[in-house]
């Protein structure tokens, strides 16, 4: 398994893995910049991505193939992640789910209220529009 930023020819591959998983596609960048994929032999088999707004970070889009669940594909992926962001200078994650509470708060997220959220990471996509209201908020501090 190897973890590398995405390139813009893998988004209909990456769109098909998140509409897989029910995750929202309709907001994502053409360019993919902010994301990284897990490839086995060349197969996509997970994603995660970042959106920067100023030193506050987005995490959305993470996914990993069902056939490749339980062999630390999506915590490698969240690890770049994180590590990437960091030396970006952000300062804490945000992220929005309905499914993976559990996950999250074992990779050390809190769950808070929105009302919490930078008013930057407030104003994206996936927290205005995209997202439903009943989606659990949570942060991470990186510095």
């Amino acid at each position: 398994m190897h973890v590398s930023e995405a390139t813009p020819q893998m988004l209909p591959e990456i769109t098909g893995l998140l509409q897989s998983q029910s995750l929202p596609v309709e907001d994502l960048s053409e360019d993919l910049n902010g994301f990284l994929v897990a490839t086995d032999g060349g197969s996509l088999v997970g994603v995660i991505g970042v959106e920067i707004y100023g030193n506050y970070g987005l995490l959305r889009s993470m996914a990993v193939h069902p056939d490749y669940r339980n062999r630390a594909i999506a915590a490698a992926l969240a690890e770049a992640l994180e590590y990437r962001a960091k030396n970006a200078g952000v300062k804490a994650l945000y992220l929005l789910t309905e499914t993976a509470q559990h996950y999250f708060t074992k990779k050390g997220f809190s769950v808070i209220t929105r009302e919490t959220v930078p008013d930057e990471v407030k104003k994206s996509a996936e927290f205005s529009h995209v997202c439903p209201v009943s989606a659990i908020v949570m942060t991470k501090q990186l510095i």
